[in-house]
């Protein structure tokens, strides 16, 4: 259920007070608030809105009733259909970019900017076309800083992306036919306040490139602001839908709305997925551990002048009525009196002379960040991997006094030694490969040919000198067999032998006998 909560009655009543004081800490706690503003915001600015009783359609349908039956009619996409409301379009249009050039970024621009510059702010999605954004620091996507260069898919540089313009940018035109995009300069200005486009560049170019060569000249395009009207496709759509995925999948914490009326078919199913995501935030999940879910977390806030329709009933949580500068001022005041840590400023003072005195060189917003957290930044150059004279006698304490203040709180990050240079305090296979070719080094030149001689074919040793050799190879032993036979005694060994040999002689004896009987037989 939507709670109200008037502004201008803080003061009076105790309960909007104490609301509109926790909301100003969630803002101040939170760390991916997501950021979607309307033309509200640029009221203050001198920048009229769309729908409210003296805004754009009203003054369209005052200017030109003979044109269009309704305001919205000049900003929609079938006006190109007709002459007379192309021409009536494109002079609103250079009156509204000349107002808007004299135009200041208001307090909600800056708020916005201190969200990101606290990095806080996860996204900001605009329905405006008036670019503040961007004068305040915001990188926005029709910039030419967010372009990408690369042959990608992706036209925009995602990261570089802070503000997404939902409906283009009306400092910058396109081409009717190729689609490029220019700044928008006084001489597009004056052409548009007379009714007539300008001729595209870069069709001209192409068309006389080809007529030169005698060949077909191609269709020129005219220039047109690079603002999306209603029922016109966005030329960065599948760009833009790849962010908000993106900013869903991080699961943020807030969602502010600010100086819109809901009413666009595309802003009411971008603020429904998000608040969706920044509700699921808060939530806890069955499975999950029982730790309690911050109060000030998953708040859904919509800071207007009109209060939203019954549809958004169970989506946003507050409805704070007011205007959104007073608001984004008293959240600024808030936050610094909760919260004063996050507004202190670290000063670099630099000693120029004793005369000029100390000069600010830096200054850091916030400095003091978490409780135990690691600064980010550069490493000490006294702790820096230097060679040292000799790696078995490193010694970095002596040249480098300011050596590691405490040891890292891992033993896997522990430094291992001073310097990897060294092959001591190396791995175990360099300790192994260093002592081998220590004793490698100490044999003589003519000495380290003999490692890998053939010691049985060399000559034999001369007396006197200092060949080295590895060894020398003695014959195989007979291997000896195990049993009885092997405990017989030398005596008995001596007496088996003649016996083998008075046995073998009978054998042969007999063998000759039978032979000499054949011999008689045949005489």
């Amino acid at each position: 259920m939507t709670v109200t909560l008037e502004l201008n009655s803080a003061a009076a009543e105790s309960s909007t007070r104490r609301a509109l004081s926790d909301i100003s800490l969630a803002v101040a706690k939170c760390k991916k608030i997501v950021v979607v503003t309307g033309a509200g915001i640029s009221c203050s600015c001198g920048i009229p809105d769309f729908r409210s009783s003296d805004g754009l359609y009203a003054l369209v349908k005052q200017q030109y009733p003979d044109v269009v039956l309704k305001g919205r009619d000049l900003f929609d996409a079938s006006l190109f259909r007709d002459s007379t409301s192309t021409s009536v379009f494109y002079t609103f249009i250079s009156q509204l970019k000349r107002s808007i050039d004299s135009a200041t970024p208001a307090p909600t621009h800056r708020f916005i900017k201190t969200l990101d510059a606290k990095r806080k702010l996860l996204r900001s999605y605009t329905q405006n076309i008036d670019g503040l954004e961007e004068r305040v620091g915001l990188c926005g996507s029709s910039s030419q800083e967010a372009k990408a260069s690369g042959k990608g898919k992706s036209k925009l540089k995602l990261k570089e992306v802070k503000n997404v313009q939902l409906h283009g940018d009306i400092h910058r035109v396109r081409c009717t036919y190729c689609s490029a995009n220019f700044p928008c300069t006084d001489e597009h200005l004056e052409m548009f306040n007379n009714g007539v486009p300008p001729d595209c560049p870069e069709c001209s170019t192409r068309s006389s490139a080809r007529v030169a060569r005698s060949a077909r000249a191609l269709k020129i395009g005219t220039l047109r602001p690079a603002i999306v009207l209603y029922d016109e496709p966005h030329p960065l759509g599948d760009d833009i839908g790849t962010i908000q995925t993106s900013d869903i999948g991080r699961k943020p914490d807030m969602l502010i709305i600010m100086g819109t009326s809901l009413k666009v078919h595309g802003l009411k199913k971008l603020v429904k997925d998000f608040a969706k995501a920044v509700h699921a935030s808060a939530d806890v999940s069955p499975g999950s551990s029982p730790k309690p879910t911050k109060s000030w977390q998953g708040k859904v806030v919509f800071v207007n002048k009109t209060a939203p329709g019954s549809e958004w009933a169970d989506i946003i949580d507050y409805h704070v009525a007011g205007e959104t500068d007073k608001w984004t001022d008293r959240v600024i005041a808030d936050w610094k009196k909760m919260r004063p840590s996050d507004w202190e400023v670290q000063k670099t003072l630099v000693l120029e002379g004793e005369e000029t005195g100390f000069k600010v060189v830096k200054e850091l917003a916030g400095a003091a960040k978490g409780k135990g957290k690691a600064v980010k930044g550069k490493r000490k150059p006294d702790i820096e991997n230097i060679i040292p004279d000799d790696v078995f006698s490193a010694d970095i304490s002596t040249d480098h006094p300011k050596s590691i203040a405490s040891a890292p709180s891992s033993p896997s990050k522990r430094r291992q030694s001073a310097s990897h240079y060294s092959d001591v305090e190396s791995s175990p296979r360099k300790k192994h490969a260093a002592k081998f070719a220590s004793d490698f080094e100490r044999l003589q030149v003519s000495e380290r040919g003999l490692l890998f001689g053939d010691a049985t074919n060399s000559p034999s040793k001369v007396p006197g000198t200092d060949d080295f050799v590895m060894g020398e190879l003695e014959p195989p032993k007979p291997k000896m067999r195990r049993g009885r036979a092997a405990t017989v005694s030398t005596k008995q060994q001596a007496d088996v032998i003649p016996r083998s040999k008075s046995v073998g002689k009978a054998r042969m004896d007999c063998v000759e006998i039978p032979a000499r009987r054949r011999a008689g037989r045949a005489l």
